[in-house]
């Protein structure tokens, strides 16, 4: 099969996209889908694994170097496949190269080259592992505090995206002084372990772009909303708590998503099957019952009290 020029769809069959490019497997891998899925599409696959399709086809085009910035990106979706994938480096892919370079190299001598590669290769392990854990335990549980409206500190995404690095480039000087300065009359097993740190390093380098553009653009978003209602609350804005909900009737619900994803009341009345002025009804009698009159306050209420999903909000 022929490389596919335009990006991936909800329509496209799961097997065509790996046919396509075979990186995608450890996508697929890092949502937690299972193999098996015979001819069904991506929408379906996804549906079926519990995956928000729109992150995935995010990250399959990101990957693949399609046109990724149509789809919305799932906060929760997004922070469960960064956690997949750092117990695949840190448990599996970074322990495998490790067992390769042993059987690969001779480091019996402590003054040899072979043991000097090695101990470059465990301490660049413990540089990962120590990112991956400041990321687990404090970016991703920060991210998870903002989406349950818990207070956060000072901290912004920000910071740590100016910081951010990908870990790849040590690996690169690993691969470039094994091949300028190991000789050995075999090298079999050490292309071997080399092909694994030329796929991890490419892999580093993936994952890294995925949390740069899909990650933090998602998180520097909800912090806007987050923003936003501080600032009505400290201008007396009303109560959003979710005591407020026994209020809403389930079609006053679906009016209030409608808004938040920025529909206009002609665009909701298509939607939801309604007339105009039946829509417009139904806004006046939100805006009483929860004394909001504005559609950036209906975005802040119906984000708080999880009505709809941060990437599915209009914040322009």
């Amino acid at each position: 099969m022929g490389v596919k020029a335009s990006e991936y769809v909800r329509q496209d069959k799961m097997r065509e996209l790996i046919d396509d490019n075979n990186l995608l497997l450890l996508v697929i891998s890092r949502f937690g889908i299972q193999f098996g899925f015979g001819d069904s599409t991506i929408e379906e696959v996804c549906r079926e694994n519990g995956v928000d399709c729109s992150t995935f086809l995010a990250v399959a085009n990101l990957i693949a170097g399609k046109n990724y910035t149509g789809y919305n990106v799932s906060l929760p979706a997004i922070i469960d496949y960064l956690k997949r994938a750092h117990t695949y480096f840190s448990d599996f892919i970074l322990p495998t190269i490790r067992r390769k370079l042993i059987e690969a190299i001779n480091c019996n001598d402590v003054n040899d080259v072979a043991f000097l590669i090695l101990k470059f290769y465990d301490d660049y392990t413990v540089e990962v592992e120590n990112h991956m854990k400041y990321e687990n335990d404090t970016i991703f549980v920060y991210v998870e505090k903002l989406l349950h409206g818990q207070p956060t500190g000072k901290f912004n995404i920000s910071k740590y995206s100016v910081s951010h690095d990908n870990g790849s480039e040590k690996l690169k000087e690993l691969k470039d002084i094994v091949i300028r300065h190991y000789r050995q009359p075999n090298n079999d097993l050490l292309n071997s372990a080399l092909y694994d740190i030329i796929n991890c390093e490419n892999d580093l380098i993936s994952h890294s772009e995925i949390e740069e553009r899909l990650f933090v653009p998602a998180v520097m978003k909800l912090e806007k909303a987050a923003v936003v209602s501080s600032e009505q609350l400290q201008t007396g804005a009303p109560e959003y708590g979710s005591s407020s909900l026994a209020l809403i009737s389930d079609r006053e619900k679906d009016i209030i998503r409608c808004v938040a994803k920025g529909m206009s009341n002609k665009e909701i009345a298509d939607k939801l099957f309604l007339s105009i002025h039946t829509v417009t009804t139904h806004r006046r009698n939100i805006s009483a019952k929860l004394q909001i009159h504005s559609p950036a306050g209906l975005t802040i209420y119906a984000i708080i009290n999880n009505l709809i999903d941060i990437a599915e909000v209009n914040l322009q």
